[in-house]
């Protein structure tokens, strides 16, 4: 059986492609997130992806992932430098996560360098636009 993978993008991914093009590139995130099934089910994963500009609708996956899912890819967005509810939420599933980033959040403004959901992650992977996320998956087939 195929193990099962959630990947979570967070507030404004939606606009990827459309949104300060120089820091997240000009793909859409559609297209971004047709790579990442792509590439999660050739790795060997059954792959669901699932975007929320609400911190709510991303703790209520989280909650979902701790039965549904064996591994969760998260993208928090600005969430990642003060949501508390999310870490906790991350903090509670028991279920392997790895935080992601576009772009590297330790040279951008000095309010980005902190992530309060790090420490409860599995690891961080940044910098590397669409390719954190492949980088991930490629790291949670390892967990896994």
């Amino acid at each position: 059986m195929k193990k099962r993978l959630l990947v979570i993008h967070g507030p404004n991914i939606n606009l990827t492609g459309l949104r300060e093009t120089g820091i997240y590139g000009k793909e859409t995130i559609d297209d971004i997130n047709a790579e990442i099934t792509n590439y999660a089910e050739a790795e060997g994963f059954d792959c669901e992806v699932f975007q929320s500009n609400y911190e709510g609708g991303i703790i209520d996956k989280l909650h979902e992932a701790r039965t549904a899912f064996d591994g969760v890819v998260l993208n928090a967005g600005a969430y990642t430098h003060y949501s508390i509810a999310i870490r906790d939420a991350i903090s509670t599933i028991m279920v392997p996560v790895i935080e992601v980033h576009f772009s590297n959040i330790h040279a951008r403004e000095e309010f980005r360098h902190t992530s309060v959901l790090a420490p409860v992650c599995a690891g961080q992977i940044c910098g590397f636009g669409k390719y954190s996320y492949i980088l991930a998956i490629a790291a949670m087939k390892q967990l896994l």
